[in-house]
């Protein structure tokens, strides 16, 4: 048996001295004895260092093969109040199917009562298809689906990322449903060149996701090596650590190309910003992780980046 002592990372200070540990002890083991003494810091609340710029460990290290003995330290942070991943991706992809079809069918209470009697044009129709089908998509996903490595996200982030979703909806819904609205310069045919690619990234983006989850088994955090199965879409993974992000991306090309919409575009550019962001620190965490990992990979754009 040992103690160990849990230390404000900041401030430097002891919050508690725990008892009854062993070496086999897990960072889990942690987490549960410092909540009994203090509830306020449940479990998905508390985070762990052994050294201030190391990184957060995880849940099933143990102490041991931390290196920390009796009357050892481990540095703590709080996370800040918590909210399940789920909800927060339900939250953030209900908003913009809930907007957008607002936009879409009820017109008179953003336009004014003289819109609804003013006929869309036929790519209208299709494109609020398209964005119901993509929220739709995602929504059935979080539920049946992905598996999340953490339970939980600062409960801030579900203002953040809603703020996001939820404002691009409106942005976008707003210029493709007006009354005003222009259909495309070319017609037919780039109306049905951006769709045909819409769907094909959509089923990419599927399989990708259908082909993660079958990396992590149920109830476990455990982490694989992503790579091409007998699914074409999912051949990517020669290329991208991500294709995920990939196919989203071109979906999201194909619905500006579809509805020729600056403000389409402008959500295209933004999420991929984004998205190259998460994909690039993924990708690096793979090289790290796996020293098989393919090194003729990118995080994203296939060749490039």
């Amino acid at each position: 048996m040992m103690e160990v002592n849990v230390v404000h990372i900041k401030s430097g200070k002891t919050l508690a001295t725990l008892k009854e540990l062993t070496s086999d002890s897990t960072i889990r083991d942690v987490k549960n004895k410092f909540q009994k003494s203090n509830p306020k810091y449940y479990a998905d609340r508390q985070a762990y260092k052994v050294d201030p710029r190391g990184k957060m460990l995880k849940d099933e290290e143990t102490l041991g093969q931390l290196g920390v003995d009796n009357n050892g330290k481990l540095l703590f942070k709080d996370l800040g109040p918590q909210v399940g991943w789920t909800t927060v991706f339900l939250t953030e992809y209900a908003g913009p199917l809930f907007i957008y079809l607002m936009f879409y069918m009820r017109p008179a209470l953003i336009y004014g009562a003289g819109a609804s009697s003013k006929p869309y044009a036929q790519v209208v129709h299709i494109a609020a298809g398209c964005w119901s089908f993509h929220y739709a998509k995602r929504l059935l996903e979080t539920v049946f689906v992905h598996r999340f490595s953490h339970a939980t996200m600062p409960i801030l982030n579900i203002f953040k990322n809603s703020t996001y979703y939820w404002g691009f909806a409106a942005f976008v819904a707003y210029f493709v449903n007006h009354p005003l609205y222009t259909p495309p310069s070319y017609g037919d045919k780039q109306m049905y060149a951006g769709l045909a690619l819409f769907i094909l990234s959509e089923l990419g983006n599927f399989s990708v996701h259908l082909a993660f989850r079958s990396l992590r088994p149920p109830g476990t955090k455990e982490r694989r090596i992503p790579k091409a199965g007998s699914n074409p879409f999912t051949w990517m993974f020669h290329l991208v650590s991500c294709p995920n992000y990939t196919y989203e991306f071109w979906a999201w090309i194909g619905f500006s190309i579809m509805t020729q919409c600056l403000p389409a575009g402008l959500f295209c550019l933004a999420g991929f910003y984004q998205m190259a962001v998460w994909a690039k620190g993924k990708h690096r965490n793979y090289l790290k992780e796996f020293k098989d990992y393919p090194r003729h990979r990118r995080a994203i754009v296939p060749f490039l980046l």
